[in-house]
């Protein structure tokens, strides 16, 4: 009970009233409570979601109060809560035409809108709030994040922001403000507003996390952990600030440390899936891949959803030559989220090293039909079907893949080697200068494919032509 407290009662006597409305349900003896009484114990009963007991609480509030305007807006709030929307709205255009002065009837009916995803509607009677509302940081959070739901990150930016500074303790404004500034991009504005704000606020703990956020997202690494480690400092117990300072130093290849801070948000709150794959990750970049399979399927056990926990055994069990087991774990992992080209690229390459060729080409399709945006795909398939003496095809890989990413010389590079190996030099030697021109120094990669090309004068006179 302790976390809810009146406006209008103090904690000791809003208990009581709560008693006795309860015991008046359950003797259906008749009792008297006045409108005040009953718009807090119906915001209670709604805040632990006891429908049963607010909708009592609403017929009741109704029968003794029917025109009581703060009533009828809780009964919006009911309807609303229960998908009756137009009944909702129907009964705060009511209240409107006899107390259109109430900041509780537009953010309710803005929230509705909201539920509906009439995003324009919600803003519009958000914003109708504002000047009736005592609490107006709260109404700039409302608007903030709805313009955030309509995917207009620069408005929310400009809101939440005026929530700070009416109310520089308002936790869901920075929270969704760090949001904000990632979809904009605007990391370096990011790192400036909260390194502003704790100049101010120096033990604000979801700001020096927000911080840690920021620097995290443009790679400064080192920085990110000293923001993390500010924040445990004044709350130590902020397990969210043990993982993403976790997070930081996997990025800094620290992972031995990286899974000690992982460990260290199992004392602040229940083990979950999502840490457990983080740990199995690291014990995999350290090759230590027993650990890595333990900590993966813990993740499995917690979440047997997690596709990302199956993929991470498969790959382990690959790295171990126990490549027909890891075919198992790969194809869960597509099972459950059937739309990740990555997915699709490991199973190709497991099917190409099991021998199965039409498997794995059929896997790089899928790769490539799903968007996936890198070069190396191509290169990858153009080798499964080079392997398979699918010349024709292989070429027209490698073409499909320059057409798409033109800027990459490992494709011309590939490229250039098949067509000398297929007898066509000069069409070699045109694809190996256009490779030379975008990087010389993979030039190692193409006579590292074909060694036998280092025999070659026209190859290695152009070559050493880009030298610098």
């Amino acid at each position: 009970m302790s976390e809810f407290e009146g406006e209008g009662l103090s904690n000791e006597d809003f208990e009581k009233s709560l008693k006795r409305f309860e015991e008046m349900i359950s003797s259906d003896a008749p009792q008297f409570f006045d409108a005040d009484e009953l718009e807090e114990i119906i915001d209670y009963y709604m805040q632990w979601f006891n429908i049963e007991l607010a909708k009592k609480a609403i017929d009741y509030a109704t029968e003794h109060y029917p025109y009581n305007s703060s009533l009828k807006i809780k009964k919006a709030q009911y309807l609303s809560s229960q998908h009756n929307t137009r009944d909702a709205l129907t009964l705060l255009n009511e209240v409107e035409e006899v107390e259109s002065s109430n900041s509780e009837l537009y953010m309710t009916r803005g929230y509705i809108y909201s539920q509906i995803g009439l995003s324009e509607q919600a803003i519009e009677n958000f914003k109708k709030a504002i000047p009736l509302s005592e609490y107006k940081d709260e109404v700039y959070v409302a608007i903030g994040v709805e313009f955030l739901n309509d995917e207009k990150a620069d408005d929310a930016l400009y809101y939440l922001k005026k929530a700070i500074k009416l109310n520089n303790e308002n936790d869901v404004a920075l929270n969704e403000l760090s949001l904000c500034f990632e979809l904009t991009g605007k990391s370096e504005e990011a790192i400036q507003f909260y390194e502003s704000y704790i100049d101010e606020n120096p033990y604000s703990y979801y700001a020096w996390f927000n911080l840690g956020i920021s620097y995290n997202r443009i790679g400064l690494y080192e920085k990110a952990i000293d923001a993390y480690d500010y924040a445990i400092t004044i709350k130590d117990n902020f397990s969210s600030a043990y993982f993403n300072k976790a997070n930081s130093l996997a990025q800094l290849d620290k992972y031995i440390e990286a899974i000690e801070v992982y460990r260290e948000t199992f004392k602040h709150e229940e083990p979950d899936a999502n840490t457990y794959y983080y740990i199995g990750e690291c014990y995999e970049n350290l090759t230590q891949y027993e650990e890595a399979l333990v900590n993966y399927n813990r993740a499995i056990k917690l979440d047997p959803a997690y596709a990302d926990a199956w993929l991470g055994v498969g790959i382990v069990l690959d790295y171990q030559n126990r490549i027909t087991e890891s075919i198992h774990y790969i194809k869960k992992a597509i099972e459950i989220n059937p739309h990740m080209p990555e997915y699709w690229y490991v199973f190709a390459e497991v099917q190409h090293k099991l021998g199965f060729l039409e498997e794995a080409a059929s896997a790089y399709l899928r790769v490539i039909e799903l968007g996936y945006n890198e070069f190396d795909v191509y290169i990858d398939y153009a080798k499964l079907l080079y392997d398979g003496e699918y010349y024709k095809d292989c070429e027209k890989i490698l073409a499909e893949g320059i057409t798409k990413f033109p800027d990459a010389p490992e494709l011309y590079y590939r490229m250039s080697g098949l067509q000398m190996e297929l007898g066509r030099k000069q069409d070699g030697l045109t694809f190996l200068e256009n490779a030379l021109e975008l990087d010389y120094d993979k030039h190692t990669e193409l006579l590292e494919y074909l060694p036998i090309l280092e025999q070659d004068i026209a190859v290695m006179q152009l070559i050493q032509s880009f030298k610098k």
